[in-house]
């Protein structure tokens, strides 16, 4: 495995294992010169959102990298007040036009809005199958949430992005994605920093001369969730980027494994609000 190993996902399209988050990225100097190196270094996945207000910056980024659009994974996502078919494909066509491309590798629901989630993915549908997005998905998603989904779906989505780390490895949801061929995201895959000092993943890092961040990131890989790990940092977009030169053994990954206390540094998609 390399930073250009893909995942298939279930309509045959290859989704790179990494790549890089821009949430919170809001100097677009800053946004543009993050991903220009994410890009450099051998990123090819950006992962944005409307929410995030710099879809513009991801495009100029790829328009000026010298890397071919379609060499690079793209995703955006409907926002919670934009979601419901009509509106998610007025959402879509906006998020396109920031973003300046001719489609959209993935576009996914953000958080399951109730009443309106299984809606908004009807329409996610129909991007599909009018080719402006190459793969249809859904993002903090529950079971429960999911099976709603494929009540109405005639295409399963194909992707989940949810949070998950070492103190959230989501083993039931992760299984039952499995089950439907629904490849697993990681967002916030470092758990925003708060397993770091987790006494363990310390030790860990000693024995295989790897920061924390690099133990946790390779965890994630040989457990088959994709990561997109967020930094502005060249050197930490560098150093993120640096584990498939080394493999985690059986034994330590059990270790990780156990790390597991169902503790979210995020919102629970059950009981969400935003005031944004």
């Amino acid at each position: 495995m390399d930073l250009q190993t893909t995942k298939r996902l279930a309509n045959g399209i290859e989704m790179p294992i990494f790549g890089l988050g821009v949430y919170k990225m809001t100097d677009p100097q800053e946004t543009i010169e993050a991903i220009t190196t994410a890009l450099q270094v051998g990123y090819r996945a950006i992962d944005t959102a409307s929410l995030y207000h710099n879809e513009e910056q991801v495009g100029e980024a790829i328009r000026h990298s010298g890397v071919p659009r379609n060499d690079i994974f793209v995703t955006t996502k409907v926002w919670n007040t934009d979601q419901g078919f009509d509106n998610t494909l007025r959402a879509f066509e906006e998020s396109l036009k920031k973003l300046d491309m001719d489609y959209v590798d993935l576009y996914l629901t953000h958080w399951p809005v109730e009443g309106k989630y299984t809606e908004t993915y009807r329409a996610i549908e129909r991007l599909y199958e009018e080719k402006l997005i190459r793969v249809p998905g859904v993002s903090n998603h529950h079971k429960q949430h999911i099976e709603e989904v494929l009540k109405v779906a005639q295409t399963p989505p194909m992707v989940n992005q949810i949070e998950a780390h070492p103190y959230l490895s989501q083993e039931p949801l992760r299984a039952f994605c499995k089950e439907h061929n629904i490849a697993v995201t990681a967002w916030s895959p470092l758990g925003r920093g708060g397993v770091l000092i987790d006494e363990t993943i310390l030790k860990m890092g000693d024995k295989y001369g790897k920061s924390p961040a690099q133990i946790v990131l390779r965890w994630h890989i040989q457990n088959d969730i994709l990561v997109i790990p967020k930094s502005v940092t060249p050197s930490r977009i560098e150093e993120n980027a640096r584990i498939f030169d080394f493999e985690l053994t059986e034994e330590d990954m059990r270790s990780l494994n156990n790390l597991n206390r169902n503790q979210r540094f995020g919102k629970d998609p059950e009981n969400f609000h935003f005031d944004f």
